[in-house]
């Protein structure tokens, strides 16, 4: 029986909301240094869970993510790695990502690309369990991927921005399936360094190709969606605590994923893509802004 593996990547975060996740690892603020001066963003954030676009890459439990990103006015290229337990077991997840972030008056674009790899991983195949309906493979061979993406931020007012984003991957997690992904999203600045934000966002994937005929299938489209409150200290240092959810079934879910206890337990469910609350901790920096160079 032939499923794919789990959704990988990027929290796309909303423009103006949450970091990248791995969509484009944390930045620091987007601050306005001298016109096409070179500047270095760097930092790493520690979660209780993972969750990239509604689906857990750590299995439920905690991650680390660090970040490197070189920035020359508008260009911008930089490096990611998020520890993950997925069930291809690779050692971890690197993004490797570029592209232009042009300002124009209240509005901010961001147009990219980002590759996905996950080094060392081994395909997820069983055979001699005792439901042979869980027997098979249930990943491809190779999980690596390319996605392009275009987002624009817009301040309504100085506490108020509103935002979209639109990501494509001909390929997804090496599936042969093309997936495609839409968001909306806002993030109010309160008194005190507060802030509240959110995202609704949409999943169209395709149909598999690498499986072989009677074994390809149609993974499911899916709802995603979050909001959280965060507080962040002199720009550098940020608590967030974010509701995730998706209307995948468990099921679902586990079709979707290939998650390793729903095969091992022979339960066919998965409890990856569910509701669920994450905590993080985020440090991001500036070589412009530090005080001592």
């Amino acid at each position: 029986m032939f499923r794919k593996t789990m959704l990988t990547g990027l929290l796309a975060a909303a423009l103006g909301s949450q970091a990248f996740a791995a969509d484009v690892a944390a930045p620091a603020p987007i601050a306005a240094p001298a016109p096409w001066a070179f500047d270095f963003a760097f930092g790493g954030k520690v979660l209780s869970d993972y969750n990239f676009r509604g689906i857990s890459q750590s299995a439920r439990g905690p991650a680390i993510n660090v970040y490197g990103e070189a920035r020359y006015g508008w260009l911008y290229a930089g490096a990611a790695f998020w520890t993950t337990k997925l069930p291809n077991r690779p050692v971890g997840e690197v993004d490797l990502y570029g592209g232009i972030r042009p300002v124009v008056g209240d509005a901010t674009f961001d147009l990219g690309v980002m590759y996905y790899l996950y080094p060392n991983e081994r395909q997820f195949v069983t055979a001699g369990l005792a439901a042979p309906a869980l027997n098979g493979v249930w990943a491809p061979a190779r999980s690596n991927f390319v996605e392009v993406y275009g987002k624009v931020g817009y301040d309504i007012t100085p506490t108020v921005n509103v935002g979209a984003a639109l990501y494509f991957a001909p390929n997804w997690l090496g599936t042969g399936a093309a997936g495609t992904y839409g968001e909306l999203n806002a993030k109010v600045k309160l008194p005190n360094d507060f802030a509240i934000s959110g995202a609704v966002g949409h999943y169209w994937l395709g149909t598999t190709t690498v499986f072989g005929p009677g074994a390809d299938f149609n993974i499911q489209d899916y709802v995603y969606w979050n909001a959280g409150v965060s507080w962040t200290y002199k720009d550098f240092l940020t608590l967030d605590l974010r509701y995730h959810g998706t209307n995948l079934t468990s099921q679902q879910c586990f079709a979707t994923t290939g998650d390793y206890r729903g095969v091992f337990s022979g339960s066919g469910r998965s409890n990856w893509c569910g509701h669920s609350v994450v905590a993080s901790l985020s440090i991001d920096l500036q070589w412009s802004k530090l005080p001592y160079k």
